[in-house]
């Protein structure tokens, strides 16, 4: 279990990376349609082959939901909160709360209350993220973006926070290779329309982009979030949701091998902070 939530964070934190490197070459939403084509594509091929029952018509919407939210509006409102002005360190940051609102609204609807271990892990993990993001928070400021582009990334998060509780729901009975392809379904009917929309054609193939579509398709949208629907059913939804608390630190430590971005020691103690909290929340005698 340990080692699976470990590959999650890593793969799950290089989701930032890909969003910089594929800036110059393609639009976004356009790419994100692209990446869940791909996914829906080997995840539907997965379980024809190995012939496991998929569900009822009337349980199908369901899944299709859940993509929608852990997927497709969560990363449009992103990336389009971003295009609007917001620094990407106070997406991070809007991001982090996402373990937060899972552990408050899973309290109603799933009957998951939290310990007071599992809240203080959760603090410790929003403050060790800032402290990873506080110095690109003081560069970038908090001007030049509308307070409709941080509704927009409000929205992505809340996007998230109920597409992860959604996994705990009655889709959770569904083989997850399935619910996986019909969440990818449902996210590339979302993109697509968002695509037509709002009339995204830029598509300049490159040996980056190339990269970036293969480990978006295949890695993230394939084994990142399937390990993430996979750890949500083993556990509390908050518990499980506390890994991705790591994805930001991780992805500046990233970012600094692969781009040069600053990395210094309050950023390091961030991120070990940001460990303790996840370890606080995830510990068992």
């Amino acid at each position: 279990m340990a080692a699976l939530a470990i590959l999650f964070v890593f793969i799950w934190s290089t989701g930032f990376i890909v969003g910089k490197a594929i800036v110059p070459y393609a639009d976004p939403t356009l790419f994100l349609l692209v990446r869940t084509l791909m996914a829906a594509a080997m995840f539907t091929a997965i379980a024809l082959y190995v012939k496991v029952p998929w569900p009822a018509w009337r349980q199908v919407p369901k899944h299709l939901l859940a993509g929608v939210l852990l997927q497709g509006l969560y990363l449009s409102g992103t990336y389009w909160a971003i295009a609007g002005g917001l620094p990407p360190a106070i997406m991070a940051l809007i991001g982090s709360l996402q373990p937060l609102m899972t552990a408050f609204f899973a309290i109603p609807i799933l009957k998951e209350v939290p310990t007071r271990k599992i809240w203080l892990g959760l603090v410790l993990g929003l403050l060790g993220v800032f402290m990873v993001i506080e110095p690109s928070l003081a560069q970038g400021g908090h001007d030049g973006f509308s307070m409709g582009v941080l509704l927009i990334a409000l929205l992505a998060v809340l996007s998230i926070t109920f597409g992860t509780i959604l996994q705990k729901t009655s889709i959770a009975g569904v083989d997850i290779r399935v619910s996986a392809a019909l969440q990818n379904i449902g996210t590339v009917f979302f993109t697509g329309l968002f695509v037509w929309i709002l009339g995204e054609d830029r598509w300049i193939w490159s040996g980056e982009l190339w990269a970036s579509l293969i480990w978006a398709a295949f890695v993230l949208s394939g084994v990142g979030t399937l390990l993430l629907v996979w750890i949500v059913r083993r556990g509390q939804a908050a518990t499980a949701s506390s890994l991705m608390f790591l994805a930001p630190p991780l992805a500046a430590i990233e970012a600094y091998f692969l781009f040069g971005d600053r990395l210094g020691p309050i950023q390091l103690l961030g991120f070990i902070i940001a460990v303790a909290g996840v370890l606080v929340c995830n510990w068992r005698r």
